[in-house]
């Protein structure tokens, strides 16, 4: 196996792009943050002073026939990982997508002999528990779980019930509402799911990504009769036609009134259209949302969790 390690994430994309292709879905994350860095980037925005940018590919020699009734065989490299460390919250953690436990190991490995302390992954199972074992070794810590995700895609759409109100874009004028709707979003993940504020891999868009996302028309705000708004569902750019939506967050004294399978099942009808494939994340401690979401139509693709070298 061969690792490389890509500061640009235009590089990067250029040996990974193939693969993110094959499986947009399950590489929507890392596929959609190396095209958002690139794009911030090239229009002269610098990485905040003292945090990690890195996107890593495990390559490996694979023997594939040349053909029907000839025994000769070529080699040809295939990309068997994918992990990126980009966070700018809490100890910066990784990002990992599914990859063999030899690939893991040399991932981790070559960060410790580089002094890289890793101290928190997320992404998929197994991968981020072996990752964050290594560490915990390495560190004399302890790998702990901090939170278990799902990925889910739509599937044949059902739609909800209607509900009063309407779906409209939000506006740059609702910005502060629509950012302190974005932390409640995370604090109540937290809170619901009985973890230490802060725990949750999420953190909320810097003030010109946010303004980027609302004048792009991804963000959503379900507006009620009075055309007062009431709850709130985002949705990322596209990377490889995928978009993922998030986050969807109805403030206390709204709930009850289904905003939020409304909404999520019109964004997301509004993606589709587009061309787009949708899927979202869940949080496993919050059976709610997990199964207002397979009501409207997403299927479970596959386990994740965030994890903490404590």
């Amino acid at each position: 196996m061969e690792l490389l390690f890509f500061d640009d994430p235009g590089p990067f994309l250029d040996v990974a792009g193939d693969a993110l292709a094959e499986e947009p879905v399950l590489g929507t994350v890392i596929a959609g943050v190396a095209e958002r860095i690139q794009l911030q980037r090239a229009a002269g925005v610098s990485w905040p002073d003292g945090v990690p940018c890195w996107f890593a590919v495990v390559l490996e020699q694979s023997a594939s026939d040349l053909g029907e009734g000839d025994p000769d065989e070529v080699e040809q490299t295939v990309v068997v990982g994918m992990a990126m460390r980009t966070a700018t919250f809490g100890t910066y953690p990784a990002y990992l997508l599914p990859m063999p436990d030899e690939a893991v190991h040399l991932l981790s490995s070559t960060l410790v002999d580089r002094g890289e302390h890793v101290l928190g992954a997320n992404g998929a199972l197994p991968a981020v528990e072996v990752f964050c074992e290594d560490m915990a070794a390495a560190t004399g810590r302890t790998a702990v779980l901090a939170q278990r995700t799902r990925l889910f895609e739509l599937g044949e759409p059902v739609e909800p019930r209607r509900v009063a109100g309407r779906l409209r874009p939000a506006v740059l004028d609702e910005l502060d509402l629509v950012t302190s709707w974005c932390a409640a979003f995370m604090a109540d993940a937290d809170q619901q799911a009985g973890r230490q504020p802060g725990t949750s891999a999420h953190e909320v868009p810097a003030e010109d990504e946010m303004r980027r996302r609302i004048a792009a028309g991804r963000m959503f705000v379900w507006v009620d009769d009075d055309e007062r708004p009431v709850h709130l569902t985002a949705a990322s750019m596209p990377a490889f036609g995928v978009s993922r939506i998030g986050p969807v967050y109805t403030p206390p004294a709204e709930r009850g009134r289904g905003y939020a399978s409304r909404a999520v099942h019109e964004v997301s009808q509004l993606l589709r259209d587009s061309g787009e494939r949708p899927c979202l994340f869940t949080d496993q401690a919050n059976p709610t949302s997990n199964k207002i979401y397979e009501a409207i139509g997403y299927r479970r693709l596959v386990d994740m969790a965030n994890m903490l070298v404590d």
